[in-house]
């Protein structure tokens, strides 16, 4: 960290005040690996301690002075030059001067804005971090801490159920229903098909989810499929009259949020491809898009929070003095 090994070099440590009690989610890396990182909300406060220690006891370290950056940025893979930063927040922690011993500065970025969803994907990353620097003359002292946000939704007020007709003319004619079309990462699909017209041999049935991520714009437009999930729903011939009921749990996969159009740079979207393969090994499919959202934690405790206060209004309800007016005020 020092200029030829020669002169006071310093180690930089960022920590989070609610460490210990702070939530970790898992994130996947450029590189494939699951770690563990800091879980934050849109909102949410980040604040915490940068410490710079002395590497050598008893000399001085000379510094352009040393800041703390929230940052929010989009990086494409295509274009690596360039981090496009949507959230930027610098706080100036000590003016140019001199360090004599090992020092902490303390930080707060109050209801920090993180207006979108942590991501690793083929194509782009969105990624949040700290970044603590002590700056020098020659070079500066830097430390990232990347943290992982996730953005959550509360339930759709229109979700309706995905009905459609497919088939081949004189050959094949199939109705399928989703029980709706906005489903959260943990939720069930639940559908039925049914074969109103079957004159072609089918031997196998599948339905997979497909993540499709969508880079860039204008001519630089990359999209990459991503099969994530293969449910088979049969196996066999189907006759006519026949339906097969489908249940499709998507808590076992590795799935995001819809992402719409995230800043004007990407886009992430879910679809449910029904694919039929005859005997003659042709493959007909059918793709409906579908909606993903997050019900985290918070939405649940407050549901709770909302269940408590249910209760104790029953409870309180059966009180035989209450009149009808004040039962009305206190169920509104």
């Amino acid at each position: 960290m020092s200029f030829f090994g020669f002169g006071q070099s310093a180690d930089i440590d960022i920590v989070l005040n609610d460490a210990d009690t702070r939530k970790k989610a898992e994130h996947k890396s450029e590189d494939g690996r699951k770690d563990k990182y800091f879980l934050f909300y849109d909102g949410e406060t980040v604040a915490g301690k940068v410490n710079v220690n002395l590497k050598y006891p008893g000399k001085r370290l000379e510094h352009n002075g040393i800041k703390i950056e929230f940052v929010g940025q989009i990086e494409l893979y295509y274009d690596r030059g360039n981090h496009h930063e949507f959230v930027s927040l610098v706080k100036d922690l000590a003016r140019p001067g001199e360090l004599t011993q090992s020092q902490s500065f303390d930080f707060e970025f109050t209801h920090v804005e993180k207006p979108y969803e942590s991501y690793t994907g083929q194509n782009v990353k969105l990624r949040y971090f700290l970044r603590a620097t002590v700056g020098r003359r020659l070079n500066d002292i830097s430390k990232e801490l990347d943290i992982v946000v996730h953005t959550l939704s509360t339930y759709p007020e229109l979700n309706s159920s995905i009905k459609m007709e497919v088939g081949i003319e004189d050959c094949l004619h199939i109705e399928f229903e989703y029980n709706k079309s906005k489903y959260h990462l943990k939720d069930v699909i639940v559908g039925k098909i049914y074969f109103l017209l079957v004159r072609i041999k089918i031997k196998h049935m599948e339905i997979d989810i497909i993540k499709r991520e969508t880079t860039g714009t204008g001519p630089n437009v990359y999209h990459e499929n991503d099969t994530i999930a293969k449910y088979e729903i049969m196996d066999g011939a189907p006759v006519r009259g026949e339906s097969i009921p489908i249940r499709l749990f998507l808590a076992g996969y590795e799935l995001t949020p819809t992402m719409r159009d995230v800043n004007k740079k990407f886009s992430v979207r879910y679809y449910l491809n029904l694919v039929l393969i005859d005997e003659e090994e042709r493959r007909y499919f059918k793709q409906q898009e579908i909606t993903l959202w997050r019900k985290g934690d918070i939405v649940r405790k407050s549901m709770s929070h909302q269940a408590a206060i249910a209760s104790q209004r029953f409870e309180s309800s059966s009180h035989p003095e209450k009149s009808p007016t004040q039962e009305i005020e206190e169920n509104s």
